[in-house]
Formats: structure tokens, sequence, C-alpha cells
């Protein structure tokens, strides 16, 4: 430090027990707003070299009360404006102070009034009137005096800011913990935790880490599993042995063996425990050492989130123990044929995608709800499910059906569509229970209105059959089956493609033929038989 030793106690109020390597990347910004160039060049040799908490100081000049205003309406982070009273007006600085406070709503930075006619404005009247913090003759501004006024109004600053940081910081806890129960994917959950630290500090850190550790097991190594990174951490993920950061993973390992928050020079690693003994650490690198107000604000944030891990761990175990079972019900009503649990999940990843195709198009935003989104894939599974009750010569019969067979087939729709509405009415509200009661029951209704079992029309059919009757016709079409071969996907792509209008909805062979353009760019689609 620059400055004599007698104003030392101005910046010793570091944290203790913290070592910082060095001034920080971001400096206090200081506004000058003077009509004298001299008072600018004077200014900033007198605080040169200075620096409070390791973070250097950065002038920027104004020379008008106007130009002033400017500066602070286009940035937020001035923290002290050393300002003259009078400049183009004898009280343009006055005003300055009033439209900061009053137009900007600035609270936060700190004004000190330095003026070289005193009795212009009268001290007592201005500090009464006028939301300063400071107010100083530019004669009484000495080397000495103009140290101890800026390190006293950025320690002010700090404390101000410190205080709005706690407060935006504890709202953005609350909106986060509401938010993060949404996000059903662990990878999408930890994402959008790591997301919300940075917003809570203020900052965007240069890469952040969540790293997960399983429950142990005995006499097995159990490496660290990466579920989510940013920026220089992203080459992380997915990969089987991650090699992370010689500095950074000891950390990590000093968090899961204290299972505790660690907070060191470099980086910070928060430790966060689960019911279901699983453990995950979050690590970064600050861009500056963090205060001990944001460390309670993580520690705060890290305890509402435990529970939402857990809860998210629970949700999908039991969203597999969902799609198990209704594979299970599905080779139950087909366990004859062995292609059928192959059959159900191609049929239920052409129909997510073709979802997700439709949502890119913007065709039926109203329907495509997210409940609808998350489930009518697996809701998809079932739509054949109604064939328990169709007998054997008649489901394999090789060649095609008579009339009375014909009927004797169709009655599935109708049977699958009845099993599954008794059992979607013991739940409330749309779930994959009473999507798949409409697949099963609709997804050989046509768009034309000749199909089966009601000839429904248009949009009458539920979209959920609309989108599972495309999926299931090319999957059909693409495999072997007792009555036919499997064809070419140009002879499959061209089926759906010329039935548009007829048979399937348009909007769905649409989001349909992208699907397949995306997959199989070389395929020529310009065809419509």
């Amino acid at each position: 430090m620059s400055m004599p030793d007698e104003d030392d106690w101005l910046i010793e109020d570091e944290e203790p027990g913290t070592t910082l390597l060095g001034p920080s990347s971001l400096p206090w910004v200081i506004l000058i707003v003077d009509d004298e160039p001299d008072v600018h060049s004077v200014t900033r040799l007198a605080m040169q070299g200075v620096s409070y908490k390791r973070r250097n100081l950065q002038f920027i000049s104004a020379y008008s009360g106007a130009e002033g205003f400017e500066v602070l309406s286009s940035r937020d982070d001035v923290a002290l404006v050393l300002l003259d009273v009078v400049m183009e007006t004898d009280d343009a600085g006055l005003r300055l102070v009033r439209r900061i406070r009053e137009e900007l709503q600035n609270a936060l930075v700190r004004i000190v009034l330095r003026t070289g006619q005193p009795g212009q404005a009268p001290e007592q009247q201005v500090i009464t009137d006028y939301d300063i913090n400071d107010y100083k003759a530019k004669t009484e501004l000495t080397s000495q005096k103009l140290f101890t006024t800026v390190i006293a109004s950025l320690r002010a600053y700090e404390s101000l800011l410190s205080i709005e940081r706690s407060r935006q910081g504890l709202g953005k806890i609350l909106d986060a913990s509401a938010n993060l129960y949404q996000k059903h994917s662990l990878r999408e959950f930890a994402s959008g935790v790591l997301r919300q630290i940075s917003g809570i500090l203020g900052f965007g850190a240069d890469g952040v880490l969540c790293v997960s550790v399983p429950p142990p097991i005995p006499g097995k190594h159990q490496p660290l599993s990466v579920v989510a990174a940013t920026e220089a951490f992203e080459t992380l993920l997915d990969t089987p042995d991650p090699h992370i950061r010689e500095d950074a993973e000891a950390l990590i390992q000093t968090a899961l063996q204290q299972q505790a928050h660690q907070f060191a020079e470099d980086w910070v690693a928060l430790y966060i425990a689960t019911e279901n003994q699983r453990e995950y650490v979050i690590c970064f690198a600050p861009p500056w050492p963090l205060a001990m107000l944001e460390q309670q604000l993580l520690r705060v944030f890290c305890d509402r989130i435990s529970a939402a891990f857990d809860n998210l761990y629970l949700y999908e175990q039991l969203k597999r123990a969902q799609t198990a079972t209704v594979v299970a019900l599905a080779d139950l009503a087909e366990f004859r044929d062995t292609d059928t649990g192959e059959h159900v999940l191609r049929v239920q990843g052409m129909t997510d995608a073709i979802v997700a195709e439709l949502q890119a198009l913007g065709y039926y935003s109203e329907q495509l709800t997210l409940a609808f989104v998350e489930q009518v894939g697996m809701a998809s599974i079932l739509h054949d499910v109604g064939k328990v009750g169709t007998p054997d010569h008649i489901l394999f019969k090789p060649g095609k059906h008579d009339e009375q067979e014909r009927g004797v087939m169709q009655q599935h729709a109708s049977t699958g569509g009845s099993i599954l509405g008794k059992a979607s009415d013991m739940v409330d509200g749309v779930s994959y229970l009473s999507l798949a009661c409409e697949i099963a029951g609709n997804h050989h209704e046509h768009w034309d209105g000749s199909g089966y079992p009601q000839h429904l029309q248009g949009e009458a059919i539920p979209l959920s059959a609309r989108i599972a009757a495309v999926s299931d016709v090319f999957d059909a079409l693409m495999h072997k089956r007792p009555y036919k071969e499997p064809w070419t996907l140009e002879a499959a792509v061209q089926y759906i493609q010329a039935r548009a209008g007829s048979q399937f909805d348009p909007k769905v062979v649409e989001a349909f033929l992208q699907v397949i353009h995306d997959r199989f760019p070389d395929l020529d689609l310009s065809v419509n038989c």
C-alpha cells in the first residue's frame, strides 16, 4: 500500500484465514466529475498504486454534470463519484446528485462532493438536503485525506452492495428452489443449479463443475462422475474417467472426505449430501475471493437443493419403474411375438422425435404441454395392448384377413382403450395412462374419417393417437411380420408421405419427414407417391 501507515486500519479487514493471490481483474470503478482537467490528473496521481481488498482502482472521467449522468446511465459498476459542485452551472453537481438518486434510482453508488467554493453551497444545508456521503473543500483534500475518503466510501459501497446481493440472492434461492423442482433430468437439474449459483453470486464463473459419487460398494473404487458442466469443464461430460484439474480434484476430494464445503484460494467446492447415499460436489473458480456473506448464501442454497436432489432421484426411479411396467404390459399383450419389445421401444423413440419436431415447427403448441411431451412416448408403448384378446390364428395369419377376421382384429383398438380407460380414471389430470388410452383406442383412426373404431376425422382424433399412428405404421413397414417382409426405407417413407391428408395428419407427417431427413440426410424425400 502506497499510503502512510496511520490509516492502515481502513483496509485491514480481510476475512480471517483468507490468503489472496493478488489484485483481482475486477477493479473498483471511481468516476471523477469535474470541469477542471487538472483535478482529474491530481486525483489519479494521488491515488496511484492504491488498492482495496486486493482490487485496484479504475478512474473514469466526466467534465460536466450532463456527461457524468450519461456515464452513470450506461454502467452499473461505479462504486464512487467524486463530484464537483460548480461546473456548467452553479449547482450542476447538486442537480446530478438528485438525478442519480431519483431518475436512475441508484442508491448504492457513494457520492463525495468536492468544491472549490464552499460558500456557494453551505455544507450543513447540502448534507441535510442531498443524499451524499461526504462534502469536502478541495483545499482540504490532501493526498492522505483523499485516500481516507476513498477507502471509507468503498467500504460503505461494499457493505451496501453485499446487502443488496444478499436480498437478490435470497430471492433467487427461493425462485431456484421452485424452478429446479420442475427439472426431471439429472443433467438438466444440475445444469440449472450451476446457472443459479452464478446468478446468486452475480458473476459468470469461468467453468462450473458438478460431480457425483454413487453409493459406496465394498472393495470397489467408485470414480467421480461428471453430471453437469459449463465453459472450461464441458469436455468432461460423458467421459468414463474424467481428468479433472489436479488442484480442483484435490479440493473436491477434501470436500468429500470432510463432508463439508471448501472455500480455498482459487477454488470453491460445495458439498451436497442426499438421503439416497449419493454425494454431489459443485466446484468452480470465482473471479474474486468470496466474502463471508456470499459463502453463507451458498450454504443456504445447498441446504435447499439437497432435498431437491433426493426428490429428483426418487422421481427418476419412479419413472424407470413406470417404463418397465409399461414395457412388461406391452410384452404381455403380445408375448407370442418375439419382436414386440423392440417394436414398442422403436415406436416410443419415433413418437418422441416427432413431438420434438412438432415443437420446433410451432405446431399444436397449446396441446404440446409439458406433461404431454414428457409422457406421450411412454404412453405409445401400450398402443396395441388390446391385442391381448385377439386369437392367435387371426393375429398371426400370414395372408389377408377375411371380413369376419378383420372385424375381430379391429376389436383390439376398443379393447385397449377400454382397459386403459379404467386405469387412467384412477389418476387425476393428464398421465401416461390417459394418453395411452387415447392412443390405444384411436391409433387406427384416419385423418379422412375412414379408420376405426369410431370413424373419427381430422383433429377430432386425439393428437397423441395421430402421432403414434405414424410411428406405428412406419415401424411395422420397416420390419418383418408374419404376413409381410420388411420394406426398404425409401418405400416406407413414401408410403407415409403419400397418405398425408388421408390416413395421417399432414402436420405430423411433415414433422416425421423432418425427423427422417435429420437421420438420413442423403435420402431423397422429393418424390410423393
